[in-house]
């Protein structure tokens, strides 16, 4: 090997779940002091959040939105991939339901966003 670190974990399937599900982690964490600056605006003054809620019918917040959902979709089932395999023992079908959970979290975004427009 000299020295050099193989990284052949990294063309995985399941390596991309959890990377997908650490950066869906992160963005969500991102979005939160957005989140309460909106609440408190709904607390101060309804004038204010009414101006920011205009903001809501742009298409461009309409896609931010749906990749909210998306991310937050992605996140759940993430997790919901992680408790398994902390707790039900492996089987070779584990990539087919990484592959699901993401199916699924992609159905959810869609979802809202047809909803949406």
């Amino acid at each position: 090997m000299s020295g050099v670190m193989t990284r052949t974990h990294r063309k995985q399937s399941l390596w991309l779940a959890f990377l997908l599900h650490r950066l869906s982690g992160l963005t969500l964490a991102l979005f939160l002091p957005v989140h309460f600056y909106v609440l408190g605006l709904a607390l101060r003054d309804s004038a204010d959040l009414d101006g920011f809620l205009a903001l809501t019918d742009n298409p461009i917040v309409k896609l931010m939105e749906f990749s909210l959902v998306f991310l937050l979709a992605v996140h759940l089932f993430g997790g919901l991939r992680l408790l398994a395999l902390e707790f039900l023992p492996w089987h070779d079908r584990q990539k087919s339901l990484a592959a699901g959970a993401a199916a699924l979290a992609f159905l959810a975004g869609c979802g809202f966003l047809l909803r949406a427009f």
